[in-house]
C-alpha cells in the first residue's frame, strides 16, 4: 500500500514530522517526538495499525491495548479480565487480528500471588472490535514463565519469546503451538529472551536481554545460531526489521547495566554477522523499550516503566519518538 502525504498528516506524530524528510539523529538525541496523555498506562509494547492509520500500545499496569488518538490521548480497545499485563503486541492486518503477549511480573493491577511468573500466553483479538478470539497458554514446563514479545509472518504464524522460561514458541493461526525451541544458549540470569522478529528468509532473530547476544533461530530444526556483533546489545529489548533488511535494536538499563539507546544494524551474510551502522545514545525520553515500523519511519516507545518498577503509579504520559 502506498501512503500519500494526505493520509500521513492526520496521524499521531504528524505535527512533528510534516514536511520533514528522513534525517539521521545526532549521537545523543532522537528525532521528532510527542507526549501522549494516558494516566498510569505504562506501555511496554507498541504496534502500527494500518487499518486505522494509528498506533496501538499495551499496558503493563492495566493489561489492556489502547489506540493512540489524534488528540494525543488513548482509547481502550482490548480489555480482557483474564490478562494481568500486556507486554509485546503486533498487528496481523491480513487476518484482522491483534496478537499480544501477556503475563504477570507483579506490576499489574490484576496481579496475584498465584499468577506472578506463572501466567504466560499469547492473546489473539479482533482488530476492529477488540473482542477475544483466543488465549493460548504458553506456560509450558516447570519453573517460571512470562511471554514477552511477539512477531508474525505472512502465513499468520506467531513467534513468542518467554523471558523467564528461556524459550521461543511458534503458534499457528489456529492457536496451536507448532514449535518450542529452548537450549543452553538462551539461559540467563535475570531477564532472558526479549525482542523478536521474523525474517522473510524463513528464520527468527531474537535478543537475550541480560547478555545482549543476538540469535538466529530456525524454528523447524530448532537450530540456534549466534550472530556475531561488533558489541553486545546488553539490555536488548525491542527489535524491528525494516523494509531495507536492517534491524533496529532498542536497549535500556531497566534490569541490567545496558545503554538507553537505539541502534541500527545491518548484515551482508544473512545474519551470521552484523555491522552497527548507527546508534543514538542518552535517549531523550528516558528508558525506551521497543519500537514499531510506520509509514513515516521507525517510532520508539518510552513508557516510563522505571517509575512503575519503583512503585510510582502516578505518571500520566508516555513518549513516542521517531528514530
Amino acid at each position: 500500500m502506498r501512503f500519500r502525504r494526505s493520509l500521513v498528516l492526520p496521524v499521531i506524530l504528524a505535527a512533528a514530522i510534516a514536511g520533514i524528510g528522513p534525517s539521521p539523529a545526532a549521537a545523543t538525541g532522537g528525532g521528532e517526538a510527542v507526549e501522549v496523555t494516558a494516566p498510569s498506562l505504562y506501555p511496554e509494547g507498541v504496534a502500527w495499525d494500518p487499518t486505522r492509520q494509528a498506533t496501538l500500545v499495551g499496558s503493563v499496569r492495566f493489561g489492556t491495548v489502547a489506540v493512540v488518538q489524534r488528540d494525543r490521548t488513548v482509547r481502550t480497545l482490548v480489555n480482557d479480565p483474564a490478562i494481568v499485563s500486556v507486554f509485546g503486541l503486533t498487528v496481523d492486518a491480513a487476518r484482522g487480528r491483534i496478537l499480544v503477549t501477556y503475563g504477570d511480573l507483579g506490576l499489574g493491577e490484576r496481579s496475584a500471588p498465584e499468577t506472578v511468573d506463572r501466567q504466560s500466553g499469547l492473546g489473539i483479538f479482533d482488530l476492529r472490535t477488540g473482542a477475544r478470539i483466543a488465549l493460548v497458554d504458553l506456560a509450558v514446563g516447570e519453573g517460571g514463565h512470562a511471554a514477552n514479545d511477539v512477531a508474525v509472518d505472512p502465513r499468520g504464524n506467531a513467534y513468542v519469546t518467554d523471558t523467564v522460561g528461556d524459550a521461543l514458541f511458534r503458534v499457528d493461526p489456529r492457536g496451536r503451538i507448532t514449535a518450542h525451541v529452548t537450549g543452553p544458549e538462551f539461559a540467563s540470569e535475570g531477564f532472558g529472551l526479549n525482542g523478536v522478529v521474523w525474517h522473510p528468509d524463513g528464520f527468527v532473530l531474537t535478543v537475550l536481554y541480560s547478555s545482549g547476544r543476538l540469535f538466529k533461530v530456525d524454528m523447524d530444526s530448532g537450530r540456534i545460531g549466534t550472530v556475531k556483533l561488533e558489541r553486545p546489545l546488553v539490555g536488548g529489548d525491542g527489535l524491528v526489521l525494516r523494509h531495507d533488511g536492517s534491524l533496529v535494536s532498542v536497549t535500556n538499563d531497566l534490569g541490567t547495566p545496558g545503554l538507553n539507546a537505539v541502534r541500527l544494524l545491518s548484515s551482508a551474510d544473512h545474519w551470521r554477522t552484523s555491522r552497527e551502522r548507527r546508534i543514538t545514545t542518552r535517549w531523550p525520553d528516558g528508558k525506551p523499550t521497543t519500537a514499531t515500523a510506520t509509514p513515516f519511519g521507525t517510532v520508539v516507545l518510552t513508557g516510563h516503566l522505571d517509575a512503575l518498577l519503583a512503585g510510582d503509579t502516578s505518571v500520566r504520559t508516555f513518549a513516542l519518538r521517531r528514530f
